[in-house]
């Protein structure tokens, strides 16, 4: 005779293991009901439907709709924090990373072959950032890591002397999504100008006397 203890350890044992390719299914369904119609509007019946996959896979690879919300937002940042880290890896110094960080992420606006893919993934996520700010701490805090690992490298090699890396990447993060706000509503900015501003306001903050300065 089979004991209760024994019957619910056999359920716990048939119970499926998670399949990558079955999460990425999700993650993909999830992102494209995002792009299209927002975060507000996502349900899991959505993402579901798209992907043509059952709740008990859904439940197999997320605890909630929300958790599948933070992995997209995650997983769209990963993407960015790959392609920001190629246009850094040429930096000869602290400085010039940041530099090229800073490019990175106005490619966003300025840059036409990026804009189309994540202008409205950016905006879902910096509107989570007010409305549910736990569904993109995650993401936010990808994108700023390779910022971040800069400026602490600067801070031990004295070229940013007495700076918080962590909350001076955030303030970096601050003045260039103004200016791509401001592009993305007015469509009047000029990219030499916006760059030489954002530059001139960000590495004054961390401390670098600019040439121009001296």
């Amino acid at each position: 005779m089979t004991s209760p203890m024994t019957s619910s350890v056999k359920r716990r044992r048939k119970k499926l293991a998670p399949d990558p390719d079955v999460r990425s299914a999700l993650l993909d369904a999830a992102t494209k009901v995002v792009r299209e119609h927002g975060v507000g509007s996502i349900s899991v019946a959505q993402v579901l439907e798209r992907a043509q996959l059952s709740t008990r896979a859904f439940y197999r690879h997320f605890d909630s709709k929300d958790d599948l919300v933070s992995a997209v937002f995650l997983e769209m940042a990963r993407v960015e924090t790959r392609r920001l880290k190629r246009k850094m890896a040429a930096a000869a110094d602290p400085s010039a990373a940041v530099v090229a960080w800073i490019d990175g992420r106005l490619d966003l606006v300025f840059n036409e072959s990026i804009r189309s893919d994540l202008r409205q993934m950016s905006l879902e996520a910096q509107t989570q950032m007010f409305a549910a700010p736990e569904l993109v701490a995650d993401a936010y805090g990808e994108i700023l890591k390779p910022l971040v690992q800069q400026l602490e490298i600067g801070k031990r090699a004295g070229v940013f002397p007495d700076i918080d890396p962590t909350a001076d990447a955030l303030s970096i993060h601050g003045a260039i999504w103004a200016s791509v706000e401001r592009q993305w509503a007015t469509a009047v900015c000029d990219r030499a100008t916006v760059r030489a501003d954002i530059v001139r306001f960000c590495l004054r903050g961390l401390g670098v006397v600019l040439t121009d300065e001296r």
